[in-house]
Formats: structure tokens, sequence, C-alpha cells
């Protein structure tokens, strides 16, 4: 398991756990047991892109590090 934050450009797992706001994800499409992959991650702070139902989110860093996911390497 590791923060959204922390995923590698194109790598994908499985929403496992929100520690943030759930209600703005929600509405973006961002929720347990949803597939996301990381499009881009700005440097210093920046915004973190990801894809989810063929739908391109953009979001600020301090939520993507309240995002858990489990990508599927094994590994926690």
């Amino acid at each position: 398991m590791k923060k959204l934050s922390e995923l590698e450009y194109g790598e994908s797992g499985v929403v496992r756990e929100i520690c943030v706001s759930q209600h703005e994800l929600n509405c973006l499409g961002i929720r347990v047991k949803k597939q996301v992959k990381m499009v881009t991650r700005q440097p210093i702070k920046g915004p973190v892109v990801v894809v989810v139902d063929e739908t391109e989110i953009a979001m600020g860093l301090d939520i993507a590090e309240g995002i858990i996911i489990e990508t599927g390497t094994g590994r926690s």
C-alpha cells in the first residue's frame, strides 16, 4: 500500500482508504475500490493528475497524500 502521491508515472492501483474529505472526491469519482492510474505528478507540491473511469482528474498534493492505494505489488 502507498499514498496516491507516491505512485510512479503510469502506475495504477485500487483505492483502499480515503483519509481526507470524501465528499469532493466522491463527486470526482474517486471512491474506495475504484481503479486509479497516475498520469503526472508535478514537482514541489504541484498537482497530481490521475485517470479514473477514463477521466483525468487533477488534485493538490495534500489531497493525494490522504488517499491510500493498493498497487498489487504485494508490498505494504
